[in-house]
């Protein structure tokens, strides 16, 4: 086991420095083509997380500058509004909205959902962009590990929620997960709140978006209903949240981590493209699918946990169990 998770990180830090990096996408954009971002969203409802900063604020001006409804969904109202009003201005587009929500209270979650159907509007892209990486244990007013709340129970939860309206605008409804190349590092684990003595931030990360990457596949098989689910990693981004959480990332990365427009690059691809260009379930990266697990490394199999996995979240958060 331990053999398997050296060679899981060594071969994660090798293919990371040439793939991930802004060389990496430099050299990945030669073979991108430039129509398949002339689509337009006029007239189409964009949900995105965690929307103020980063790669959520670059995809939420992304989906603005092709004429989308956009809602912001923030955690804190002043930067939220400072960000609604810089999009707002750079790309002319009046149609942008602010929603506050704390995704670390799935209470909060559930309230701002149940507001949000009550529009009962169409919703035709959810993404779920907020993240987090806390590398101290710590807990929510409702008693569940940080990283956990947010980067699986909120984005959970909220996608379940609003599915009534993601079938409204079937078939042309998506749901764009943004997970990790941090996740190759990881198997599937039911240990979803890492109750082991020594909490490892940076696994319990990698441990949550690798729940992302088997959620994005669960929700494939499991919905017949119009909606593509779509997970995909954004790359080494220089974004503040990267600064703040990886800072010897940063450091060492520092002139060769990506831009947050190329971070996002591959949320709006997704969102833009027909679907039948794209591969419901499927994991991808810099505008082209990719794989979900680095050969010998011994994360395939944990996929086949993810049923109960679901029904421990679903408890978790207070949803009802699964017929």
């Amino acid at each position: 086991m331990f053999i398997q998770k050296a060679w899981r990180t060594a071969a994660f830090g090798v293919y990371g420095f040439t793939q991930f990096t802004k060389s990496g996408f430099l050299e990945h954009a030669k073979k991108f083509r430039e129509e398949d971002m002339q689509i337009r969203l006029d007239g189409k409802n964009c949900l995105v997380t965690g929307a103020n900063s980063g790669i959520g604020f670059a995809t939420a001006e992304g989906l603005a500058s092709h004429g989308a409804t956009v809602y912001m969904l923030c955690r804190n109202k002043e930067r939220g509004e400072a960000a609604l009003n810089q999009i707002r201005s750079k790309t002319g587009n009046e149609n942008v909205h602010l929603e506050i929500c704390d995704l670390s209270s799935i209470n909060e979650v559930k309230s701002f959902a149940t507001k949000f159907t009550s529009m009962d509007k169409q919703l035709h892209v959810l993404v779920n962009n907020a993240g987090l990486l806390e590398h101290k244990r710590e807990t929510t007013a409702e008693g569940l590990e940080l990283n956990f709340a947010v980067n699986v129970a909120a984005t959970y939860t909220l996608t379940e929620l609003v599915m009534p309206l993601l079938e409204k605008a079937a078939p042309d409804a998506r749901v764009i997960t943004v997970a990790s190349g941090g996740m190759y590092t990881e198997p599937l684990n039911k240990d979803l709140q890492f109750s082991e003595e020594n909490f490892d931030g940076t696994r319990q990360y990698a441990r949550n978006k690798r729940v992302q990457v088997a959620l994005t596949e669960w929700w494939a098989e499991k919905y017949n209903n119009g909606v593509g689910f779509y997970s995909m990693h954004p790359g080494w981004a220089d974004t503040p949240g990267v600064a703040k959480s990886l800072p010897g990332l940063s450091e060492k990365l520092s002139g060769n981590l990506r831009s947050n427009d190329e971070g996002a690059d591959t949320v709006l691809w997704l969102a833009l493209q027909p679907k039948e260009k794209l591969s419901s379930g499927a994991f991808y990266f810099d505008r082209a699918e990719a794989p979900k697990h680095l050969k010998f490394a011994g994360t395939a199999a944990s996929h086949s946990q993810i049923n109960s996995i679901v029904d421990s979240i679903r408890s978790i958060c207070g949803l009802p169990a699964l017929g």
